[in-house]
Order: structure tokens, then sequence, then C-alpha cells
């Protein structure tokens, strides 16, 4: 269920056609930081995808940037367990955190990555929106709402987006869409609106490349 990007049928047409351009340039691997000093410096504009393990972090950064293998992906969650950096045609810096919420890790690896994830949401200067993903047959979880607070704390800006959207039917997606709408209202960082996605059928796709490209920082 694609959202509009504005009132305006015209600004939609020219914001989905930004966000098409942009995210057709050129997406370079930078690093896979398992530590703070590894964090790359940047003057990008940074975008992170936060969420629960197997959630579809990765599947939804190769369908924003139409790429296959760009972001790995695996049917074990908790594989990703450092943060994994993309240069966006020298325009957008996009992270991709390891998943949170999985118990059968070893406990002190999960002690580490949910160290990671806390100490780089709090400090990093240029992160200009979480995109905070949902599984949109389960819905929000303690675990998300955790990571919730900690970006109210520290004042980020963090969107819901809603993935495998195509698991559900129009009326119950519906529902989703508007009870986690309601819960992100008493939040002070969300931003209100919540973007549905599927990067199996690409629905909402060029929506959320459009909410994206409009972050990015200018001249």
């Amino acid at each position: 269920m694609p959202q509009p990007v504005s009132e305006n049928p015209d600004d939609d047409a020219q914001a989905l056609e930004h966000g098409r351009q942009l995210f057709a340039q050129a997406c370079d691997f930078v690093i896979g930081a398992a530590s703070m000093d590894q964090v790359p410096e940047t003057r990008l504009q940074e975008i992170a995808f936060a969420g629960r393990s197997n959630v579809g972090k990765s599947s939804l950064i190769n369908a924003l940037t139409n790429r296959t293998a760009l972001a790995r992906t695996s049917n074990t969650p908790g594989r990703t367990r450092q943060i994994n950096f993309f240069d966006l045609g020298k325009r957008l810096m996009l992270a991709d955190l390891p998943g949170y919420g999985y118990a059968r890790a070893p406990k002190v690896e999960i002690e580490q990555w949910t160290g990671l994830i806390e100490d780089y949401l709090r400090g990093r200067a240029g992160l200009r929106r979480v995109c905070l993903l949902i599984d949109a047959r389960h819905g929000l979880k303690e675990s998300d709402r955790r990571v919730m607070a900690l970006l109210d704390q520290a004042a980020v800006v963090y969107q819901a987006v809603l993935t495998k959207c195509d698991k559900l039917k129009e009326g119950p997606l519906k529902d989703r869409i508007e009870g986690i709408g309601d819960e992100l209202a008493a939040h002070t960082a969300a931003h209100p609106e919540v973007m549905a996605t599927s990067a199996r059928d690409g629905s909402g796709i060029p929506a959320l490349r459009a909410a994206l490209a409009g972050l990015e920082k200018k001249g």
C-alpha cells in the first residue's frame, strides 16, 4: 500500500522521480564496523535501517537500490553483527544495523552488538533519520519500543517502515498502519507517517525512496 508523498500530484511526481534517480546511483559498500572506532567519518547525510532480527532490513536495502545482493540476506536471525555502511552516489550514506531482539546468539555477542547499536544511535552526528523496520504481520514488539524510547531520548528522528506487507490483506494492513500510527503519536522523535513496503513485490518502495531522497543535503 504505497503512500502519497504530498497532497500535490505534481510534487508527488517530482519527488518520486528524484527518489528514483537518487537510488539509481552507484551504491558501494564502505565498511562493516564492529565497534564505534571503526564507524567511518563522513560529511554525507546518513540514514540508518534498524529492526528486529529477520525483519527484512537487507532485503529492503536491496530493493531500494535495485540490487540483488548489495546487503546480504539470510534466513538465519542474528547473522548481521556489525553496522554495514554504503555510499549512495556520494550523496547519502546508508547504514544497515544489526538486528536486535534475537535471543539465541551467545549472550556476550548479544550484549556486544546491542551496545554497538545503542552507541551509534546516540552519538552519530550526521544521522538524519532511522528507518525502524517492523514486520507487518507482527506489529510492534517490546524490543522495538525500547529502541523507540532510546531514539526519543537521543532526539533522533525515526520513521516506522512496515516490511512484508504482501503477506497481509488490505483490511488487516490498514488496521496495522493505523494502530502503529496511533502509538507513534505519543513519541516525540517519531515521524508521523508510517510507510508500508514489500521487498518481494516492490509495493511502497518508490514512495520510500522519495521520502528518503528528501533528506539529501543540497549544496
